[in-house]
């Protein structure tokens, strides 16, 4: 069956069925039960087409075009359905979205007009958000019309249908994108997926996104009983399903390498939506966003989908000096009270419930929210440490003369001055100000029990990602890069600690030490190596586990003594692993530091825990505690061999089991 036939069939049944509903200037919802109808019939329809595409079925009798030529066919096809979305039905808009996702499917296992499906699509999505907006202008892109001629018919078909319709139109077409972007996952095709990103980028910077702020109600909103409570409402869905769906594109679009041969191995869409992540975070979370603020929940969605979007565009590229210095200001404007609260507090008793869960019927409303807000500390903290480190880590914007340029870099009283030279300095003031918040103000006066109140402060952090396990190793492997001095020089600065103290990097070095973050790692787990397993052949875990596991292995043979004498202080330091936690302000035991200036009116924060004899850490014989940790390794290795023996393992062990074998 020729792909000119297909296209004749799809537009000849969604023209038999819907015209009638669509060729007035406004679609009567008196009609829904109708269009329903109309609609299920051509889902069903298109899906029994699809099926017979796949088998590779040709019994099909060629019909002739009833347009002039195939995107003249697609734009009429377009044109339909994008009318229905107008509908001031939520079932008609539903169902309409979910036929144009078929037909999406269906033009893409025919095997051509691909590109010029997309590129109209994008159409009517311009078209969707100037009618929103109200523009006087146009700002419809001309990808479309360098193709064929059916993109002019389309607009000028199309715009005077849905001049009256609101954000929601706009909002139904991303929600189709976003299927279609799901559906092109499945089918793993790389020029589908580099087609559409290409169309994808091509409309984004059209968007005229200094007006989506507007909020302005059409000519016709008597009418419509439209308000503007109503249009905000609208604009929050839209802004919802965009940053949904930019996510979803940064995550999939990471396997897709620049067009023409590029020396930048990222798409250009990704350079584009960090440019947009600023306005993004003005429209969701600013001061012109009242529906969301007014709506906690909304506001927590927002947060999450913003701090999972730029998470993921900074895993997957590797920003500019100036654009991690704009995305710490972001951070800091957006999601300071995240970053301030304490990183030991555990305030809901319920915390390992799942939402929806009947054991969360006895929470109140704010103990589930405080679970929601650790969620979102975890991912903002994730985020402040990764911008952090990249800028320690990187060479722009760093003068190689300077000082900072090696890690051997001293803060004095005037630390802050001092550090805005470079990008080394800046990523190092920001880790600076926000450790200030979170550390007993006399960590460097105590020297006693410094490295005690060092492992207090690495376990507390370890604990606060424990519970979710994608981001746990996700911080893991972004602490690796903290630099954990060899024996040799590791003894001789803890020797020389009243000369180190202004030593930001080795303070930070012993904070987030990573053979001291392994070792309270596996007391986490009660050294059972099972969990190590589970997490290794986890879908969801067993590449970063399997990554973290030999990389740090690798850290921990290179600083044997130090992983053989944990913990380092040589005390006793019994905290609970899995027990409620309170903190306690203390002001008057603390005094003055070199390193660090006093936190507000509080002292610094102490962690007491509650726990039972039977529940504690107990770290008094480091020799025991080396011997469970080796236990735990080489049982983990049996079990991986035994596994892969037996070919039930996912993946090719050998790199891990032979780390581990230098373990026994």
């Amino acid at each position: 069956m020729c792909s000119d036939s297909n296209l004749a069939k799809l537009h000849r049944l969604i023209d038999d069925s819907l015209r009638p509903y669509t060729e007035p200037d406004v679609v009567s919802v008196t009609k829904e039960r109708e269009i329903l109808v109309s609609l299920s019939q051509v889902l069903r329809q298109v899906k029994l087409w699809i099926e017979a595409l796949d088998s590779d079925s040709d019994n099909g009798v060629v019909v002739g075009l009833d347009c002039g030529n195939e995107c003249m066919c697609l734009s009429k096809i377009l044109t339909h359905l994008i009318v229905l979305l107008t509908v001031e039905s939520q079932y008609v808009k539903h169902l309409a979205c979910n036929v144009l996702a078929v037909v999406s499917e269906f033009v893409a296992a025919s095997g051509s007009h691909w590109d010029a499906f997309i590129r109209l699509l994008c159409d009517c999505m311009d078209l969707a958000i100037t009618a929103a907006v109200s523009c006087s202008t146009s700002t419809l892109s001309t990808g479309a019309s360098d193709l064929c001629s059916s993109s002019l018919s389309l607009i000028l078909v199309l715009k005077p249908k849905v001049k009256n319709g609101d954000w929601s139109v706009a909002a139904g077409v991303v929600r189709v994108l976003r299927d279609i972007l799901k559906y092109l996952k499945s089918e793993d095709d790389d020029k589908l997926v580099e087609v559409f990103i290409e169309a994808v980028n091509s409309f984004l910077s059209t968007v005229p996104w200094e007006l989506l702020h507007e909020i302005r109600v059409g000519p016709n909103a008597d009418a419509l009983k439209c308000s503007t409570a109503d249009v905000s409402f609208q604009r929050t869905l839209f802004l919802g399903n965009l940053i949904q769906f930019l996510c979803s594109l940064v995550e999939q679009g990471g396997v897709v390498d620049a067009p023409g041969g590029s020396l930048d191995k990222h798409h250009p869409v990704f350079s584009r939506i960090i440019n947009l992540v600023p306005k993004l975070l003005r429209l969701s979370l600013g001061e012109q966003a009242d529906c969301v603020i007014s709506n906690n929940c909304i506001s927590q969605y927002f947060k999450h989908k913003l701090l999972v979007l730029m998470i993921r565009l900074i895993v997957q590229t590797c920003p500019e000096f100036s654009i991690l210095v704009s995305w710490l200001q972001l951070i800091h404007y957006y999601f300071e009270e995240l970053l301030r609260q304490p990183i030991s507090t555990l305030e809901c008793n319920q915390e390992d419930c799942l939402e929806g869960s009947p054991f969360l019927s006895s929470v109140s409303d704010s103990e589930v929210n405080s679970l929601s807000s650790r969620h979102l500390q975890r991912q903002a903290v994730f985020l402040f440490l990764r911008c952090s480190f990249s800028l320690i880590n990187s060479n722009g914007g760093t003068n190689r003369k300077c000082a900072c340029a090696s890690w051997n870099l001293c803060l004095d009283y005037d630390s802050n001055a001092e550090l805005q030279c470079c990008g080394r300095k800046e990523g190092l003031l920001e880790l600076n100000n926000w450790l200030q918040g979170h550390l007993p103000t006399d960590m460097l006066v105590d020297h006693e029990m410094y490295f005690e109140k060092c492992a207090d402060f690495a376990k507390s952090f370890l604990q606060l990602y424990i519970k979710e396990d994608d981001v746990l190793f996700s911080v893991l492997l972004q602490l690796l890069c903290v630099p954990c001095p060899a024996e040799k020089q590791f003894e001789e600065e803890r020797g020389s600690f009243q000369d180190s103290k202004g030593n930001v990097l080795f303070f930070v070095s012993d904070l987030f030490n990573p053979v001291l973050l392994f070792h309270l790692f596996l007391v986490e787990l009660s050294y059972d190596h099972q969990v190590l397993l589970d997490y290794l052949i986890s879908k969801d875990t067993g590449i970063s586990c399997a990554e973290y596991l030999l990389r740090c292995l690798r850290k921990v043979c290179d600083s044997w003594s130090l992983f053989v004498e944990f913990p380092p202080s040589g005390q006793a330091i019994n905290r609970s692993s899995c027990k409620k936690r309170k903190v306690s302000l203390n002001g008057s035991g603390f005094c003055g530091a070199d390193l660090f200036a006093l936190v507000k009116d509080s002292g610094g924060l102490f962690l007491e825990d509650e726990c039972d004899d039977e529940n504690k850490y107990d770290f008094k014989h480091t020799q025991e505690n080396f011997q469970k940790a080796k236990e735990c390794l080489i049982s983990l290795k049996n079990s991986i061999e035994s596994l892969h023996q037996k070919n039930l393992f996912p993946y090719n062990p050998n790199a891990l089991l032979n780390r581990c074998v230098s373990l026994e």
